[in-house]
């Protein structure tokens, strides 16, 4: 099982390069950066986006933030955890998330979500109730834009012809896409359009990842799909390995410098032997 780290970089926090270097340093495999492009001051539905810590509304874009971590690292794989697809436009961010691939050599991985903030939803114009067509349906375009020198994509949300758009990634056909989401179609949805799913640390989790590895197959395929669990603790790592968990990612909150790096430094200590 591969180890890795969930953060979300702030102004005030340790770089994004030098985390990511720090991580590669003590043996971890992967650094996964949040995406919030704002966070509404009032929501009409009373979403509790108060009580949401302050990196929440701080945080750095995240995918000019791996471009800073794929320059100062080598190996470290690097991703999104999650980046809310129906809040940005797909031709922009298609390219983004190629050059950031290209930057890294082929280290990203693209985990997916939908949001779940109404208003920050909104405030992009999309309809809440929506979005999870409109992630699937800009995440399809993406895919048209990675792989063909001409892409075009019609959909009830996404509609453009003749796009040209470079660079390509360096993954090929394109970074692996990975699908949040812990509800019952999950399994229906990393088959439609994605690579590997990334649920959340949720009760019962556990359970649907191990029915998830035993019974979901792309067709004319025995092979389980990966499974990356966001925001695991670290007391519990023997657990996700039981049920088949391929990455796990320890949130940690945006620290300075010195405490992050004793922090690192303690957790490493604690998983010792189950470094790379």
């Amino acid at each position: 099982m591969k180890l890795g780290f969930v953060m979300f970089p702030t102004q005030d926090a340790i770089a994004p390069g030098e985390f990511g270097a720090l991580l590669e340093d003590r043996g971890f495999e992967s650094l996964f950066l949040p995406d919030h492009t704002h966070i509404p001051a009032v929501t009409p539905e009373g979403d509790d986006v108060a009580a949401l810590a302050p990196e929440f509304s701080k945080g750095m874009d995240a995918l000019v933030a791996l471009g800073a971590v794929a320059q100062a690292t080598t190996t470290l794989r690097i991703g999104t955890g999650i980046l809310l697809v129906p809040e940005r436009d797909p031709i922009i961010t298609a390219k983004q998330v190629a050059s950031v691939d290209v930057l890294s050599g082929g280290r990203l991985h693209l985990g997916v979500g939908p949001g779940w903030i109404k208003q920050e939803l909104r405030n992009h114009g999309t309809d809440p109730d929506d979005r999870w067509r409109v992630m699937r349906e800009r995440v399809e375009a993406m895919r048209q834009i990675w792989t063909h020198d001409i892409a075009s994509y019609h959909g009830d949300f996404v509609d453009f012809d003749h796009v040209t758009s470079w660079p390509k990634p360096v993954q090929r056909p394109h970074p692996p896409i990975l699908v949040a989401g812990n509800g019952p179609r999950v399994a229906e949805r990393v088959l439609a359009y994605g690579d590997e799913w990334i649920p959340m640390l949720r009760p019962g989790v556990l359970d649907h990842i191990a029915e998830f590895k035993k019974t979901v197959r792309r067709p004319g395929s025995d092979q389980p799909l990966p499974v990356t669990l966001f925001g695991g603790e670290l007391r519990d790592a023997d657990s996700y390995a039981a049920v088949g968990v391929d990455r796990v990612l320890f949130w940690v909150r945006p620290l300075d410098t010195a405490r992050m790096t004793r922090t690192v430094d303690r957790i490493a200590l604690q998983l010792g032997d189950r470094l790379r």
